[in-house]
């Protein structure tokens, strides 16, 4: 009987677990009390989509709650300008263009504190008390999700509303950026009467952000009356627009060779993060090669170029492994 090496145990050994590892690995968490995605987050210098991947039709939307602390409805100043907080959401509605926020605001505090998750259902909101709870509608497909405000926002343009990405992406306009929306407040006492239900009485909490390390700060005698509130800059996502390819930017290797396409995006900062990640995990030429199809920007992301097909079918394996996506083979076009 041939003896087997002590090396050759310990590689197999690994390898099993590295399949054990990926055949029971998990979707992100939907629980309210984490955050999704990946442990080991990069946070990106420009706001967009993720480049992991959940089934938005799978989060259920908020769910309303009385409020039975102090709603967070001081009045604010940002760029010189005041807000007055309204100190009642039920009655309220407006009808105006929504946007969404990503990435780049991903686990961040959230102007009540809440660590900010982008595959939550949540808002932000200039002038509604935090927490508070509204229906936001698509005018333009019908679709409808509620969701929890817990942000102050956006800021820089004459929207109404910011939603999260995952709340943009399940009302349909998370690729096109922007939508027009009907937002209704909810109370949430006639919210649980129309389900038949009384109210109960315990709900898992939000996840409150981490507070960051600061050195020690004298506290002022009393509380200002108007809170001075300094916002993220360029809040909300900008939508993708038809514009001219940087084709220097985007320069793809040589046509020689084969290519696997793992993804095409229409965010580029979400084409970006796959092709860092894809970086660290194959030894393969990463790149991003984009395109306009249909009077948009499509940001493909690209190994190669590849020798033989031995080798392109080993680089088909390893990102697939890694869970970063389902490559196939594309011409250098």
């Amino acid at each position: 009987m041939r003896r087997v090496q002590p090396t050759r145990l310990l590689t197999f050994a690994v390898l099993a677990l590295l399949v054990a590892s990926c055949s029971t690995s998990q979707p992100p968490s939907r629980n309210v009390g984490s955050i999704s995605g990946p442990s080991d987050y990069a946070r990106p210098h420009r706001d967009g989509a993720p480049w992991w991947d959940v089934d938005v039709s799978k989060i259920p939307d908020a769910v309303p709650m009385p409020h039975y602390g102090s709603y967070k409805a001081n009045p604010y100043t940002v760029f010189g300008k005041t807000y007055y907080p309204l100190q009642d959401a039920r009655n309220y509605k407006a009808v105006g263009t929504a946007s969404w926020y990503g990435t780049k605001f991903h686990g961040q505090a959230t102007a009540n504190g809440e660590a900010y998750d982008l595959y939550g259902m949540t808002a932000a909101h200039k002038t509604l008390p935090l927490p508070s709870y509204v229906r936001v509608t698509n005018l333009e497909n019908g679709k409808s999700v509620i969701l929890r405000v817990n942000d102050r926002g956006p800021f820089y343009s004459d929207r109404i509303i910011d939603l999260s990405f995952a709340a943009a992406k399940k009302l349909g306009y998370a690729e096109k950026g922007t939508a027009q929306v009907r937002v209704e407040g909810i109370d949430p006492h006639e919210w649980w009467a129309q389900q038949g239900r009384p109210v109960p009485m315990v709900l898992a909490q939000p996840k409150m952000a981490q507070p960051q390390a600061t050195q020690a700060q004298p506290q002022p005698a009393a509380k200002p009356l108007v809170e001075e509130y300094v916002p993220p800059p360029q809040q909300h996502a900008a939508a993708v627009l038809p514009v001219q390819v940087d084709a220097k930017k985007n320069a793809s290797p040589g046509a020689s060779g084969l290519y696997l396409q793992v993804a095409a995006f229409a965010n580029p900062d979400a084409a970006e993060l796959l092709k860092a990640k894809l970086s660290e995990t194959v030894n393969a030429p990463v790149f991003i090669s984009s395109v306009v199809r249909n009077q948009q920007i499509l940001h493909r992301v690209r190994l190669g170029p590849i020798g033989t097909q031995d080798e392109a079918l080993q680089l088909q394996d390893s990102v697939r492994l890694a869970n970063l996506g389902q490559p196939t083979l594309v011409r250098p076009d």
